[in-house]
């Protein structure tokens, strides 16, 4: 349950109208080897909601096939495209080509990621979330081998729907948090971005209005966490505004069958804060770092050698959409146990049925008697051990394999598509 950043917000830096003015910036500032102007293009939105993240391409194609003005080099000027004269109609229409060919390249790339991220490994995030919240499960699904195995299961006896379901509910949460954001930055003073002049104070605020955020999206992450995990077997039709109607329902204690064990929703913002503002922050971090590698790498190859404008303008995209993916997998690793934690937490009380992750068919009840994040941490690793922290961890495996491998055949069909058009 991570909102959503507008655009113009890099993780903790701040890309908005004094873009040109620094390099990488922001709350971890990094020496700059390139002119601002040569990072418009950067438009960076790292991951917040669990299973469902948003790319944003940026304002500006950027320049492909030409050195930046604060990069000069010796010798005349190259053209972009062979042929294509500034002062003749011809190249004009061809240079009009070439940045329509841009953006529709950086909107294509990046609809395929946020396609990989919130549809096609949806079914990595519900069996995820079921081994999570399965304390009967004798196999923990460590490796993605056991997990292929048990989604051929699902499917068989319960057909398809069983692996997509709850996927519209991950959208509402996005737009619940994203409002959420929105209004609260409008109408106080914490600020929703966070200047590359920024100071403790600044960063503070900025973590205070992501944490009422998570806050007020948290009872709608608890009925969206209850749509993918609940066995489709005893699921009615539900509507695709049924998370908000439980959520809702969840706060005032109405419209929805509870149980004596159900957790209240104060005991509850602690853990989901903490693991919201972890994730936000870790995310920004590594995102950030590995920006700033590739930038310095896509920077050194077009000093030593000419660089094609096939290969310049996959740099322009390829770096953002590598470094979120770093930061997704990164933060999802480090945070997995307390995700663990935090999810049985929620659906403790809530008369939930999942599925049989051992045998792949069957239904187990949700039974769990935890008083408190500190006691799930001590009676999982008493009674499951450390890795039962893990469980449904080659889940995780096969969502940014995946990821990665969609990642690289666009960036192949794209490359044969822009050798063609050149």
């Amino acid at each position: 349950m991570h909102p959503r950043r507008p655009e113009g917000f890099d993780g903790l830096g701040y890309r908005g109208g004094a873009r040109d003015e620094q390099g990488f910036g922001g709350a971890f500032p990094a020496r700059s080897f390139s002119s601002g102007s040569e990072l418009g293009h950067w438009v960076t939105t790292p991951p917040d909601i669990p299973g469902s993240r948003n790319l944003h391409w940026g304002e500006k194609s950027p320049p492909y096939g030409v050195h930046s003005a604060s990069t000069p080099r010796e010798g005349p000027a190259e053209e972009p495209f062979p042929g294509s004269g500034t002062g003749t109609g011809t190249g004009g229409a061809q240079a009009q080509s070439s940045e329509q060919l841009n953006r529709f390249a950086g909107f294509g790339i990046g609809l395929a990621s946020l396609f990989t991220e919130n549809v096609l490994a949806h079914p990595c995030i519900v069996l995820r979330r079921q081994c999570q919240v399965n304390y009967h499960a004798r196999h923990y699904h460590l490796t993605p081998f056991t997990v292929i195995n048990i989604m051929y299961s699902l499917n068989k006896t319960q057909g398809p729907r069983a692996l997509w379901k709850g996927m519209g509910s991950t959208f509402i949460v996005q737009g619940v948090t994203l409002g959420a954001e929105g209004i609260i930055s409008e109408f106080t003073p914490l600020p929703r971005e966070v200047s590359h002049k920024w100071n403790p104070k600044q960063i503070g605020e900025h973590l205070l209005l992501k944490s009422l955020t998570y806050i007020i999206a948290m009872p709608f992450y608890s009925a969206s966490l209850i749509e993918t995990v609940q066995s489709e077997i005893i699921r009615d039709n539900t509507g695709i505004l049924e998370c908000l109607k439980e959520g809702i329902g969840r706060v005032i204690g109405l419209g929805v069958p509870h149980s004596k064990r159900l957790l209240p929703l104060l005991s509850l913002i602690f853990p989901t804060v903490l693991h919201g503002l972890l994730h936000y922050v870790i995310s920004s971090i590594i995102q950030k770092f590995v920006l700033l590698i590739l930038k310095r790498k896509t920077y050194n190859s077009h000093v030593v050698e000419n660089t094609s404008p096939v290969q310049s303008m996959l740099d322009a995209y390829f770096p953002e959409l590598i470094a979120n993916f770093a930061a997704s997998l990164c933060s999802d690793v480090i945070l997995y146990p307390l995700e663990t934690v935090l999810h049985r937490l929620h659906i403790q009380g809530t008369r939930t049925i999942i599925d049989n992750t051992d045998l792949g068919y069957e239904v187990l009840p949700i039974n769990t008697q935890y008083e408190g994040m500190k006691d799930c941490i001590n009676t999982i690793r008493q009674e499951e051990g450390v890795l039962g922290f893990y469980k449904g961890f080659g889940a995780v495996i096969i969502q940014y394999t995946l990821h990665a491998a969609v990642l690289q055949i666009t960036k192949m069909i794209y490359s044969t598509l822009l050798q063609n058009s050149v």
